[in-house]
């Protein structure tokens, strides 16, 4: 298979779809790989690198998407990357359609089969290729919510750890999930007060018996949550409904209950956000201020450490390239159930029910979509 990488295009994402180490793993296979020029010079990766172990180096995404059988990325398409898609093509890549009616759209009239990091499952019910992702970011909503704090960057000034004598700041995790333990994890490391609410018992236990009586576990019902970011200096948003929109747990009048200069950290914003008052914003301009709470809702978190974030991304969606380029994405499709469950898009259908019944479509199964 034919399979291209183009150079990412989103604002400040320098992440890269293949490493050295990918290229040469799937040429070993018999496989064919091309990459943009210059597509990881921004995580210290040259043309060199690549063309080591066998890729292509090509000029402009042009080529790249016109010519590869499948096309391997980071983040979303972006408009003018989604009209050079085709029938026929594979997509493998983090999506997030559910808040994105504009890209879903796109991606329908393409044609293309698309395939969605963020959705695809394994055995234990996890999101293996989501999960590496939610690491880095649940443990950077810490360093930028502390960054935030500080008082130029129009947060209360309050340092997270505190020092002898003084109150450390005080950090609610809204959700124990990957994001939300190592966001915990992040925060008990700086010396931070920190809750974490979540609705699962079982969550809650397994969270006891990982930090036991370093933090502090509540159940989220609305009210513990609106009387917790009351006293919060930072709140990260860490809630996580697989393909589905993200429900908003903060409400706009809750705010003005909040501390003047708090930070709330929306992780969720891929999926829309969790907190109403919450729009997507870039590593360039990061912030802004909502009824004296400073909001960081960065899109693409992880791209601000973009070689540690590739290396890890791309250990974990290399197996599934590699099958994927190896049987052909009908076949791989169909034989994996957990690759399956990746499937969002497939020749104008959309066949993930959360994304259908959000951005209301008609749903048809992936069994359907390639049974027909």
């Amino acid at each position: 298979m034919l399979i291209g990488v183009p150079k990412e295009i989103k604002n400040n994402e320098y992440r890269v779809g293949l490493t050295p180490a990918g290229v040469r793993e799937l040429a070993g296979h018999g496989h064919q790989v091309m990459i943009q020029n210059n597509a990881a010079h921004g995580i210290g990766l040259d043309n060199e690198n690549y063309t080591a172990v066998g890729a292509e180096i090509v000029d402009n995404a042009e080529e790249i998407f016109s010519r590869a059988e499948m096309i391997v990325k980071v983040k979303e398409p972006q408009p003018g990357e989604c009209r050079m898609l085709r029938e026929g093509q594979t997509l493998f890549t983090y999506l997030h359609l559910a808040p994105d009616p504009e890209q879903t759209k796109l991606l329908i009239q393409s044609g293309t089969t698309a395939i969605a990091y963020e959705t695809v499952t394994d055995d234990h019910g996890g999101l293996p290729l989501l999960r590496p992702m939610s690491e880095v970011a649940g443990r950077m909503s810490i360093q930028a919510g502390a960054h935030a704090l500080e008082r130029h960057k129009g947060g209360n000034g309050t340092l997270i750890g505190g020092v002898p004598g003084v109150s450390p700041g005080k950090v609610v995790v809204i959700g124990g999930g990957v994001v939300g333990v190592n966001a915990a994890r992040m925060a008990l490391g700086l010396g931070a007060d920190v809750v974490v609410m979540e609705r699962s018992q079982d969550k809650l236990v397994e969270l006891d018996e990982l930090f036991g009586q370093r933090m502090k576990t509540l159940v989220s019902p609305a009210d513990s949550i609106e009387d917790q970011i009351t006293r919060a200096d930072l709140v990260v948003g860490a809630v996580l409904i697989p393909g589905a929109a993200a429900p908003k747990l903060v409400r706009r009048d809750q705010l003005p209950m909040m501390k003047r200069g708090s930070v709330v950290v929306d992780v969720a914003i891929d999926q829309g956000g969790c907190f109403e008052t919450s729009k997507p914003t870039t590593h360039q301009d990061p912030t802004y201020v909502v009824d004296g709470v400073v909001h960081y809702c960065v899109a693409n978190m992880p791209g601000a450490v973009a070689r540690t974030s590739t290396f890890a991304l791309t250990n974990a969606t290399l197996p599934y390239v590699v099958r994927l380029a190896g049987l052909g994405t009908q076949k791989a499709l169909q034989e994996d159930e957990h690759l399956r469950a990746g499937l969002n898009v497939h020749r104008g259908q959309v066949t993930y029910e959360a994304v259908a019944r959000d951005l209301n479509y008609d749903y048809v199964s992936p069994e359907q979509a390639f049974g027909g």
